[in-house]
Formats: C-alpha cells, sequence, structure tokens
C-alpha cells in the first residue's frame, strides 16, 4: 500500500504562491544568512525580507550563507514521520552547497528509527528559481497522482531539463564571494559586460557569454529560450529577479509576445542566491534541452 508522501524544500527554492495555488502543500525548510555583521534567518518563520535584504545590499552590505544544521532536517522530517507521511526532500544542487550531503545523513538516521516510513533526498542540480520551478511542477505530477516511487523516477528524469540563463548586473557580489578575481570584475565593469551564467548539468555556476549591455543581456536569453525550448514538458515559464521587477516584466512580455500560450511567472530571487549576485538579476527558466 502507497502511503501519502509529503514534498519538502528549503528556501533556496524561490516561489510566489500565486504558483502554487491548488497543489498540495509543501514544506520550506528556513536558512540562515549573515547580511553585514547581523545574523538573519529567511523563509518560514524567518525576520528578513526579500525587499529589506535588497535595500540593505544597495546600502553596501555583503551577505554570506550557512548551511542547514542537521538538526533542523531532523526536525522537519521527523514531523512528517510521526504523521504518517514519507518525506522526499528535494535539495538545493550539490554543485554550490553540501547541504544534500547532510540531509542524507539525517534521512538515514530517521530510517532506523522509523522503519515502515520513508526519507527520500534528491539533490535537485536546480538553484533559486530553478529550483522553485522544479518543485512547483513536482507538486503538479504529485497532484496528478503520481507514487513517492514514480514521482522520485520524474524528478531524476527531469532535473537536468530545467534550464537556467541569467545575467548579472554587478560584479561587486560575485567578487565578494570569490566566483571572479578583482581585476574580472573592474574590467567587466569598464566594459559594461553583464555575464550570462548558467547552471551546468553537474549543478554548477558556470559563465556561458559575456553580453555588453543590458539589451544584449536579454536577447542572449531570449537566443537560448528559442534554441532549446522544449514546451511539451509543460509551458511554465519563470522569469527571476534580484529586486528589478520592471526588468522581469520587460523580459515576460518578450517572452509572451513570441509564445502567446506560456504560463510566465516573475518571481523574486531570495536572499540564498541573492548574496552571492546581489541586486539586479534577471533569471529565465524553462524546460529545454540546452542546459
Amino acid at each position: 500500500m502507497n502511503r501519502n508522501y509529503r514534498i519538502i524544500t528549503d528556501a533556496t527554492a524561490d516561489m510566489t504562491p500565486e504558483m502554487l495555488i491548488g497543489l498540495p502543500e509543501v514544506d520550506i525548510i528556513p536558512m540562515d544568512i549573515t547580511l553585514g555583521e547581523d545574523a538573519y534567518t529567511y523563509g518560514p518563520g524567518g525576520n528578513i525580507t526579500v525587499e529589506e535584504f535588497y535595500a540593505a545590499q544597495r546600502g553596501g552590505k555583503f551577505a554570506t550563507t550557512s548551511q542547514i544544521n542537521p538538526t533542523v532536517y531532523l526536525e522537519h522530517f521527523e514531523a512528517c514521520l510521526q504523521r504518517g507521511e514519507d518525506v522526499l526532500y528535494l535539495c538545493f544542487t550539490s554543485g554550490l552547497s553540501g547541504t544534500y550531503q547532510a540531509a542524507v545523513i539525517c534521512a538515514e538516521e530517521l530510517q532506523g528509527k522509523y522503519p515502515e516510513g520513508r526519507v527520500v533526498c534528491i539533490d535537485t542540480l536546480c538553484a533559486s528559481v530553478g529550483e522553485g520551478f522544479l518543485v512547483r511542477e513536482a507538486l503538479r505530477k504529485q497532484k496528478e497522482g503520481l507514487t513517492l516511487d514514480e514521482m522520485v523516477q520524474w524528478v531524476n528524469d527531469h532535473r537536468q531539463k530545467v534550464c537556467h540563463w541569467f545575467t548579472v548586473d554587478t560584479f561587486e557580489h560575485l567578487k565578494h564571494g570569490g566566483r571572479v578575481s578583482g581585476a574580472a570584475a573592474m574590467m567587466g565593469t569598464l566594459l559594461q559586460i553583464k555575464p550570462m551564467l548558467h547552471v551546468s548539468m553537474d549543478g554548477k555556476l558556470e559563465v556561458a557569454e559575456k553580453p555588453r549591455g543590458a539589451k544584449r543581456a536579454l536577447a542572449a536569453q531570449m537566443a537560448r529560450m528559442k534554441k532549446g525550448w522544449t514546451p511539451e514538458e509543460g509551458k511554465l515559464i519563470v522569469v527571476g529577479h534580484g529586486d528589478c521587477l520592471d526588468r522581469a516584466e520587460e523580459l515576460a512580455a518578450q517572452v509572451k509576445a513570441v509564445y502567446p500560450d506560456t504560463e510566465i511567472y516573475p518571481v523574486p530571487i531570495g536572499p540564498i542566491i541573492g548574496s552571492h549576485t546581489g541586486p539586479g538579476m534577471l533569471a529565465l527558466i524553462f524546460w529545454g534541452t540546452e542546459r
């Protein structure tokens, strides 16, 4: 007999309530950040909003992130098992964090305590609005009636089909986090380069192109979608933004003009990824072949 299962994810998965209307409930594990010299928690029950975070960044503060404490995993996973629900945890990519390994250890510990239950952890190989995209689509499949085993197979089959193409407006936060050198950041700023990055097949962050200027960066993102979009997988499109809703709406309008039957959501990029990319980041997420 198949037991009910709950999908759990972490605060790296950026979504909006509108995306989740009519779908099964999802649990989101909050995560910790340090902004300037102050510690905060982002997510359900947290003490910082997206708006407050970007206001602080624009004021000159830099941020760092922390992995989820194993005791937090145990708390969330065990609450489901105690209710008689199995757990499917869709985790932030292992290419950018060690959270997946910590979650697996906690799952194994609970398996001995609750032998009748299951805790399955999957490395999504996705980040931010890409992770939120995959979680949302998994909830859609859960509503269609997929069992836990069927869902595990579906996620494993589809996680590398989530395409992340995003541009960064400033080099400052990439430089601060060690993603680019000081010299590269200075040269990129002088040349008005808006680097286009993507999440690779193994879930790592890589620079794909170096367009000059915001208009060329936008065109580069659209070109990637035109080249590889696979609408047969689903018509969901997510446009993520780092406190630049006007540019997100401009990109969404361009997508809608070319592909009018898409389901598009502008989604703020939260502090977990925003800590490393800063304000002005613009992401285009879709099902595709050109990851």
